[in-house]
C-alpha cells in the first residue's frame, strides 16, 4: 500500500502511479504530514510526496518531516511530473460568477499573476491539495478550483481556462519514501540525499560542508537551509548530490561530513529520475580511490611509493 497526498485527482496520485507502477494499491491522505505519519506508523509500505517544484522551489512540509526528530525515513525513488493547472468550475458557471477560489498553496503561487489579472479581488482559499479544492467546488463550498484537469473529470467539473500557470512548463519532483533499508545497487547515474547539522555556528561553517563535496568532484543538485525548530538562527542543510553512497567519492565525503558536523542524516541513494546523466571525472572514480589507497598502503608498509 502506497500513501499519497489525496484525494483522488492530485498530481501526487499520478506521481505515485508513475513511481510505484499502474497496479500499485494507493491510499490518499489529506496532507503530506499525514501521509508520512502513516508510513512511520507502518500503516503503509511507502509514501509518495512532493519534494520540490521548478517554479516554487522546495516543499517545506516534506523537508521538515525528513529533517525533524521523528524516526528517519529514506528516499527509495524519484519521479518528475509536468504540472498544468486549469480553472475548474461547476457546469454553467461563468467568470463573472466566481467569487471564491480553492487550491493548494503551491498551486496558488504558480497562478497568482493570472488570478490577479483575470479574477481580481476574488477570495482564494488555501487547502491541503488541488484535488481537495476541486472536490470542495463540486460540493458547492467554493465557486472555482485551480487543479489538474483530471480532478475536474473525477468531480464533474468543467474547465473554464486551461494551463493558467504564470510560468508554463513547470515540473514537480516527487519522491517515494520508505522505512530505512539498504539502498538499491548503484545504476551509474544516481542521487544521494542528506541532511547535515552544524556542530556550531561560525564563519565558514557552510563552506566546510561544501568543501567536502567540492574536493571530491561531487556536484550538488540541490541545497536548502531549514530552521532546526530550536533557537532562532540554528539551521540544518538538506542536500542532494550526484552519486551513490556506495561510490567511493560519495562515501568518503559523507564520512568526512560526519567528522565536521554535529550530525548527518542519510536519506537514501536512488536512481535519478530527471533523465540527466552525470559524468564522473576519472580522477574521482572508484578505481582512482582504490589505486590511491593501495599507494598509501605501500608507503606505510615499505616506505617506498
Amino acid at each position: 500500500m502506497i500513501a499519497f497526498l489525496g484525494p483522488e485527482g492530485t498530481f501526487s496520485q499520478a506521481a505515485a502511479l508513475a513511481v510505484a507502477g499502474p497496479d500499485a494499491e494507493l491510499t490518499g491522505y489529506a496532507s503530506v504530514t499525514l501521509a508520512i505519519d502513516a508510513l512511520r506508523a507502518r500503516e503503509v509500505d511507502g509514501a509518495v510526496v512532493p519534494l520540490e517544484n521548478s517554479v516554487e522551489g522546495a516543499v517545506p512540509a516534506t523537508l521538515d518531516e525528513l529533517a525533524g526528530p521523528a524516526s528517519p525515513l529514506v528516499i527509495a525513488a524519484e519521479t518528475f511530473l509536468p504540472v498544468v493547472f486549469d480553472l475548474l468550475v461547476r457546469p454553467g458557471t461563468a467568470m463573472a460568477g466566481i467569487a471564491t477560489i480553492a487550491t493548494h498553496p503551491h498551486a496558488e503561487a504558480q497562478v497568482r499573476r493570472y488570478l490577479l489579472t483575470e479574477l481580481p479581488g476574488r477570495e482564494v482559499a488555501l487547502l491541503g491539495s488541488t484535488a481537495g479544492g476541486a472536490q470542495a467546488v463540486a460540493n458547492g463550498e467554493y465557486d472555482a478550483a485551480v487543479a489538474p484537469a483530471i480532478a475536474g473529470e473525477l468531480y464533474g467539473l468543467q474547465t473554464l481556462a486551461h494551463d493558467i500557470a504564470d510560468a508554463h512548463g513547470a515540473v514537480t519532483r516527487f519522491v517515494l519514501l520508505r522505512q530505512p533499508a539498504p539502498p538499491a545497487a548503484p545504476t551509474g547515474n544516481d542521487r544521494t540525499t542528506l541532511v547535515t547539522y552544524l556542530a556550531e555556528d561560525h564563519a565558514g561553517a557552510l563552506l566546510e560542508i561544501l568543501t567536502e563535496f567540492g574536493a571530491r568532484g561531487i556536484n550538488l543538485t540541490r541545497i536548502e537551509s531549514r530552521p532546526t525548530k530550536g533557537r532562532i538562527g540554528d539551521y540544518c542543510f538538506s542536500i542532494d548530490c550526484e552519486g551513490h553512497i556506495a561510490d567511493a567519492r560519495v562515501g568518503d565525503a559523507v564520512a568526512a561530513l560526519h567528522r565536521v558536523c554535529a550530525d548527518v542524516r542519510y536519506l537514501g541513494s536512488y536512481a535519478r529520475g530527471d533523465g540527466r546523466v552525470a559524468p564522473i571525472d576519472p580522477r574521482r572514480s572508484d578505481r582512482s580511490f582504490s589505486d590511491a589507497a593501495d599507494w598509501l598502503a605501500r608507503i606505510r608498509d615499505t616506505g617506498v611509493a
